[in-house]
């Protein structure tokens, strides 16, 4: 696979990045909210339902989105390992627990990784990454899953399908990630899918984040693309990678805005590759004119938000809906306690190439 074909996110990108500008400084957070949340659980990883343009869907009246949760252990790096999706909502100022998206049923992966939902004429499918394997626990093995559920007169899924793969394997296209041992940060990525509808022709994607297949780098993020065909879904090539920059663009998605295309990924300076770790964690993205590309970084580096000075790791995994609004969560708080719940919910602003941060979304104040 040649990867100059592709998009890329190079080197001379990332050393552009020499300080946080003020522009991309994420407020500082001085407190985890758990408001109406379960005090017992953990909170991370999320995302709203959204419609076919990509806002955020309304069903019954209300916006639902989805988190991945896991008891608190008193150990944040156990909760990967017991992660599941649940509903919240946004109500009276307070993010509330509406319990599993999906229900207990016999499933050959051991526990759910973030994905995306979409609401299309009263159906709502949920894209995930099915992790580990039940067969043995505590594994790295990743693949793209999905289910879906007619909403019912109350407002609620009924009968939702048995979850399955969205496509079988990984392709000659991406670097398997099937490996039962790992560390976080080093493993490599097949996950987080994120549904995406090209308005130039209704071609349907899955963003997600993937390794580049064939590269001579231990650093060898890319964003990978399945596109929906006649038969169903088939795995296309990366629409950018960070070959030789960087090991992990988690979160990748796809936005659509004013005529352009923004692809969005999170990524932590510890992912970097030597000599790039001046680069802060943050939110990241390159724009092209449409998923053909060329793509471009924004702001001239591909950073986007980053955390404020002196809270490098406050608040992580940032997704963007189509109307700029952008989730994350709390990670660790100065001092040093995890935060585990929503961050408090930002407004992007985007023109053309540039991309700034507006401050806290008007949804703040529900």
């Amino acid at each position: 696979m040649n990867a100059a074909r592709m998009g890329a996110w190079t080197v001379e990108h990332v050393r552009r990045i020499s300080a946080t500008p003020e522009a991309a400084r994420i407020p500082p957070v001085v407190a985890a909210d758990r408001s109406a949340l379960d005090p017992a659980r953990v909170y991370w990883d999320m995302w709203p339902v959204q419609d076919v343009s990509g806002h955020r869907a309304l069903i019954a009246g209300r916006e639902l989105w989805m988190a991945l949760t896991a008891p608190d252990r008193s150990d944040p790096g156990l909760r990967h390992f017991e992660a599941k999706i649940h509903w919240l909502q946004r109500r009276d100022g307070a993010w509330h627990d509406l319990g599993p998206v999906l229900p207990d049923n016999p499933v050959p992966y051991e526990r759910e990784w973030a994905g995306s939902a979409l609401y299309e004429a009263g159906v709502v499918t949920l894209f995930f990454t099915a992790a580990g394997t039940a067969a043995r626990a505590g594994g790295y093995q990743q693949e793209l899953w999905q289910a879906s559920a007619r909403i019912g007169a109350d407002g609620w899924p009924t009968d939702w399908s048995a979850p399955a793969p969205v496509v079988t394997g990984y392709g000659p296209l991406y670097m398997p990630a099937d490996a039962h041992e790992g560390e976080p940060g080093q493993i490599k990525a097949f996950r987080d899918p994120s549904w995406f509808r090209d308005p130039a022709d209704g071609s349907e994607y899955l963003a997600f984040t993937a390794s580049l297949v064939g590269s001579d780098s231990a650093f060898n993020g890319a964003f990978g693309l399945a596109r929906k065909g006649p038969s169903g879904w088939v795995l296309a090539p990366p629409c950018l990678h960070a070959e030789g920059v960087n090991n992990e663009l988690e979160r990748a998605h796809l936005v659509f805005h004013a005529g352009h295309y923004y692809a969005f990924w999170s990524t932590q300076t510890a992912t970097f590759a030597d000599g790039l770790r001046h680069a802060p964690g943050g939110l990241y993205g390159m724009v092209a004119d449409s998923m053909a590309g060329p793509w471009r970084p924004l702001n001239g580096s591909g950073l986007v938000l980053a955390n404020p000075a002196g809270r490098p790791l406050q608040t992580y995994s940032w997704y963007v809906d189509a109307a700029l609004t952008v989730c994350s969560f709390v990670d660790l708080l100065p001092d040093g306690t995890f935060g585990g719940v929503p961050a408090p919910l930002l407004q992007l602003e985007l023109d053309g190439e540039r991309a700034t941060l507006r401050g806290l979304a008007r949804e703040q104040a529900l």
